[in-house]
């Protein structure tokens, strides 16, 4: 019997929570490895890329949340067959990653005012265009696939919680509220 395993960090958030989504709702058994961060440098030595999350089976290893998703979205049909719609999600994928990597920046300045001015600036100017692409990214929804469930949707909902629950602090938690069709695709990913 195959056994699967991911391997992230003890949170239910960033890169790892939306394989460990993907793979929940694919219905796919598999050992949820979290480690805490104090443990991290013992295990880094053995992550593809030195990074977490690793994807593992059969005695093989993958790094990279956007490959491992793209994997279980293939073998589980919650990834586009179609070579056009499939480049089309994996783009969204890659934009996550990308305002991932700008707020990343952003949170990286410590000091009050400069924090607080920093983080605004991003929420009403990179925060609300990068909503805007990813709002023109939907069809007639809920999902980026109509109406079945995506790899890339699971992507896009757990950056989403990121700013909805108020994770970056100077970010509004209802900055994406006026974006009603992230909203309802955020709200439908949830219900499921």
């Amino acid at each position: 019997m195959t056994t699967t395993k991911l391997t992230y960090f003890d949170f239910n958030g960033g890169r790892g929570e939306d394989c460990r989504l993907a793979l929940h709702a694919a219905g796919v058994p598999f050992v949820d490895d979290r480690i805490k961060g104090r443990d991290w440098p013992q295990h880094k030595g053995n992550a593809p890329w030195g990074a977490l999350p690793v994807f593992e089976r059969d005695g093989k290893k993958l790094g990279q949340s956007n490959a491992i998703l793209t994997l279980i979205g293939r073998e589980t049909g919650m990834h586009p067959s179609d070579p056009w719609q499939a480049a089309q999600h994996e783009a969204i994928m890659n934009a996550c990653e990308e305002l991932r990597n700008r707020t990343d920046k952003v949170m990286m300045v410590k000091e009050e005012p400069a924090r607080q001015e920093a983080r605004e600036k991003f929420a009403d100017n990179g925060l609300q265009a990068m909503a805007g692409y990813f709002e023109s990214c939907f069809g007639d929804g809920p999902f980026l696939g109509a109406d079945k469930l995506t790899v890339a949707d699971l992507k896009l909902f757990v950056v989403q919680k990121w700013f909805r629950s108020g994770g970056v602090d100077h970010v509004r938690s209802d900055a994406l509220d006026g974006f009603a069709k992230l909203t309802a695709q955020y709200n439908a990913v949830l219900a499921h």
